[in-house]
């Protein structure tokens, strides 16, 4: 700024120098006041800044390129600032009138920029009026975060075109030719409806397309999601319809899924179709447990083989009730307690190999990782110790025992009764340990508790070719053998494959991760990986396991 106010000796403008001058001369005949405030006017810096640009603009003037407007610019240019300033330039709504018509309609105008992004609302027609309504707005969409279009508005014109006598789906042809802004000339519901987002999470137990469901008010609008995700539940203000976000996604605009109440009614008729038209027990049979060739049964429910040893409920019943039928489940982060560890139950088709995974991680840190020992009715065997391999008792106290639901599983092979009591897992529990349990699916409906709190996970064959090839590299032996002298045939990997898919159609939704044994080094691998994970994040869980 100095080179700019000053003369290049550093001395000011010889002009306001001389006033300087004078006004020390006649220091003693001016009133100190004015005097002190003139000598510090004369002597800032902004003075002299704008003198010196005065200054050049007049010998510009001189060389005849460029002359000003004004000779006064410089305070022009301070007029102009002044009159702008004082200026009020923030946007006003006209002047309500005075006189309203109280019986006009009021009306109003919303206009919304259309971009890629849905609008976030669906219109229905009126079933008594057969006017055109916002059905529903769409949380976090465009029209939600306008605020300007609420649940019940009537719709009167999009776009400058009316649209009385036209129905849903002529107004959504206009929407999508339109470019640019939408205009809506709406009349305004008598209320609005609490848009407030719940805080409820559910874990989906079916996958879902919105493209290929013909009942959906709006494609457009639906959620897509698949057995497993996470979806945060924002409104459930339609008995058929909820709005929902998959939990984790950084979109703010909230989708249509089907609500609980319809997916059982779908999920129900869907049954009853199948048995009314005679496919109801040849279709369950195709899809979940098949016969595989050339090993009938007659005492298998579809003609399958006898295994080695599979311990389940002999009042075995797999009909699903309204209870059973798997739609949601509403959902919170559990997280890790010191010193009190989740059960880690292994379910899978026999011969999987999830007991050989549950023997590893025992093995991996014995004192850590503990199996409940099974109780059995039959008699010891030369080798075997009592409380090592089995807690060997009379038939007698266990059918006393299962009578009075102290076994989480229980079954009868060649006369003798097998079986796991509950108290062996929750003394491994109340020990500081990790229970690891291999049971029979079937047992998910006594383990899967509040008080218990299992992490499962469900151990699944790969594809036909690449289980054969894998189970014949490794030399595995079947286990459908009761000597364990062989390898698997072809009939036994293709009723392994066949168990495993109705494991998952009936349980697999219960389960809270997976793995695939095709290698077993890389299974195991996953398990401990699995199993760390469950010590040490918190996890979605039953909301009603979390206190």
């Amino acid at each position: 700024m100095a080179a700019v106010t000053m003369a290049s000796d550093g001395s000011y403008d010889p002009v306001i120098s001389k006033l300087i001058t004078s006004l020390k001369e006649a220091e003693s005949l001016t009133d100190e006041k004015d005097l002190g405030f003139l000598q510090n006017l004369l002597q800032s810096k902004e003075l002299n800044a704008l003198v010196n640009v005065h200054s050049k603009v007049a010998k510009i003037n001189k060389d005849d390129r460029i002359a000003p407007l004004l000779s006064a610019s410089v305070q022009s240019i301070l007029f102009a600032h002044d009159a702008i300033a004082q200026k009020d330039f923030y946007p006003h709504l006209p002047d309500i009138p005075v006189e309203v018509d109280e019986d006009e309609e009021t009306i109003k105008i919303v206009q919304l920029v259309k971009s890629n992004e849905p609008l976030g609302a669906t219109i229905k027609t009126d079933e008594e009026t057969g006017k055109i309504i916002i059905a529903r707005i769409m949380h976090g969409g465009a029209a939600d975060r306008s605020g300007l279009i609420h649940v019940g508005d009537e719709v009167i014109e999009v776009n400058n075109i009316n649209v009385e006598g036209k129905t849903p789906s002529d107004v959504l042809s206009i929407l999508q030719n339109s470019e640019g802004t939408i205009t809506f000339k709406l009349v305004p519901s008598d209320g609005k409806l609490d848009q407030r987002e719940s805080k409820v999470r559910v874990k989906a137990y079916f996958d879902y397309e919105p493209e290929n469901d013909p009942y959906i008010p709006c494609k457009e609008a639906g959620l897509g999601f698949q057995r497993g995700d996470i979806l945060h539940i924002v409104s459930q203000d339609d008995s058929y319809w909820w709005q929902a976000r998959k939990e984790g996604e950084k979109t703010t605009r909230a989708g249509l899924i089907p609500s609980r109440a319809l997916q059982e009614r779908r999920i129900l008729h869907e049954r009853t179709q199948k048995e009314t038209n005679g496919d109801a027990k040849k279709g369950s049979c195709a899809s979940i447990c098949s016969t595989p060739p050339g090993s009938p049964n007659p005492n298998h429910p579809c003609g399958g083989p006898k295994t080695k040893k599979i311990m389940y409920d002999t009042a075995e019943n797999d009909d699903f009730d309204r209870e059973m039928i798997a739609t949601y489940e509403e959902v919170a982060k559990l997280y890790p307690r010191p010193g009190m560890f989740r059960p880690i139950v292994l379910i899978g088709a026999p011969g999987v190999g999830r007991n050989e995974l549950k023997r590893r991680l025992v093995a991996r840190d014995p004192e850590k990782y503990k199996s409940p020992v099974p109780y059995t009715t039959r008699p010891m065997r030369p080798g075997e110790v009592a409380g090592r391999e089995y807690l060997f008792v009379t038939r007698e106290k266990m059918e006393a025992d299962i009578a009075a639901g102290k076994f989480i599983e229980h079954g009868e092979y060649k006369g003798h009764l097998y079986g796991t009591a509950a108290d062996s897992v929750k003394s491994i529990v109340n020990a500081g340990c990790v229970c690891v349990l291999g049971p029979h699916y079937q047992a998910l409906k006594s383990l899967r508790t509040a008080q218990l709190k299992p992490y499962i996970v469900h151990i699944r064959p790969p594809a036909y070719e690449e289980l054969k090839k894998s189970r014949t590299k490794a030399r595995a032996r079947s286990t459908f053998d009761e000597n364990n002298s062989r390898g698997f045939t072809d009939e036994e990997f293709a009723e392994m494959i066949k168990s495993d898919e109705r494991i998952n159609f009936l349980y697999g939704h219960f389960c809270d991760d997976e793995i695939v044994n095709d290698d077993l080094s890389e299974a195991f691998e996953k398990l401990v990986n699995f199993a760390n994970k469950c010590e040490s994040e918190p996890l979605w869980a039953p909301a009603s396991w979390v206190q």
